[in-house]
């Protein structure tokens, strides 16, 4: 007995690229797309990126009503003849905005059907873009500047490691939290490697306000997953570091969240930052963000 054919086509793997920092992960086998990603993957673009699509697809939509309306040469009415395309692609502009100018309209049956057709395509296409940008102006942004480096250095005696981060908006942040996590990849009995993840217990891990700059420390001692880390031993190890700040936006009255994560190459053994506040008297300090990120040898 034959078996019954399928005419199922195998379906090839999908793949998607995510970066997380300075880590890529390609992802194999998952489901790659849904129409509903492309709402966040508008508002993933970055400004420049977002116009140029605007464009782009304003212009795209004006040239596909244009060669519609040419299929048909005298649906529009008020055409200049000698350039022709032209004419149909700003009679088109005109139209996808509802402006109307009153100098070319349609004549035809076709014509009326096209302009009907693109004046509700101009109607949603207006709609969704105002809530876009809307929604991208109105979206909280955290505005938290981390160093470029983390360093490890004594601090009253014991070593420490040290992340600075400092808050560049105009307005205090709120209930801020503050994470840091290490991981690494160690050694199994049965062979092979594994990856282990640890919160690292800072010395504070939360403010009711965070108003400028401050760093973020850990004591590396007999209980902390660094105690006798080297440079050596944790390049060996592939080790990460994750740093995140989450808080409130007191003027939007909206949760933030950030981070940035540190590889080995990031870490200076023996370094801290350096001074950047100035104390003025009066309870006023100046704090010079344009150092934020410079160390200098520890003692």
């Amino acid at each position: 007995m034959r078996g019954k054919k399928t005419n199922k086509r195998q379906r090839k793997p999908s793949q998607v690229s995510l970066r997380s920092g300075q880590v890529e992960f390609v992802k194999v086998g998952t489901d790659a797309w849904r129409w509903r990603d492309v709402y966040r993957w508008l508002l993933g673009l970055r400004w420049p990126q977002f116009a140029a699509f605007v464009a782009s697809l304003y212009v795209g939509l004006n040239v596909l009503f244009a060669a519609l309306y040419s299929l048909q040469p005298n649906s529009i009415a008020g055409s200049t003849g000698g350039h022709w395309f032209f004419d149909y692609f700003f009679f088109s502009v005109q139209t996808l905005a509802t402006v109307g100018y009153g100098h070319m309209y349609p004549q035809t049956l076709y014509g009326h059907i096209i302009s009907t057709v693109e004046i509700m395509t101009g109607i949603f296409l207006l709609a969704t873009m105002t809530g876009l940008i809307f929604v991208r102006f109105s979206r909280p942004i955290a505005r938290v500047l981390f160093s470029n480096c983390m360093v490890i250095a004594p601090l009253n005696g014991k070593p420490t490691l040290m992340v600075r981060i400092g808050n560049e908006n105009q307005h205090s942040m709120v209930e801020a939290e503050f994470r840091m996590m290490f991981s690494r990849d160690e050694p199994l009995s049965e062979g092979g490697d594994f990856r282990y993840f640890y919160v690292l217990k800072l010395h504070f891990d939360r403010l009711t306000v965070f108003p400028a700059a401050l760093t973020l420390r850990h004591t590396v001692d007999d209980k902390s997953p660094l105690f006798g880390a080297t440079i050596e031993s944790l390049q060996a190890s592939r080790a990460l570091f994750i740093v995140s700040v989450v808080g409130i936006d007191p003027v939007l009255a909206a949760s933030v969240q950030t981070q940035k994560d540190y590889s080995w190459r990031d870490v200076r053994f023996g370094e801290r930052f350096v001074e950047i506040y100035t104390e003025h008297g009066g309870g006023r300090l100046t704090v010079d963000y344009g150092r934020l990120h410079e160390t200098e040898a520890a003692e």
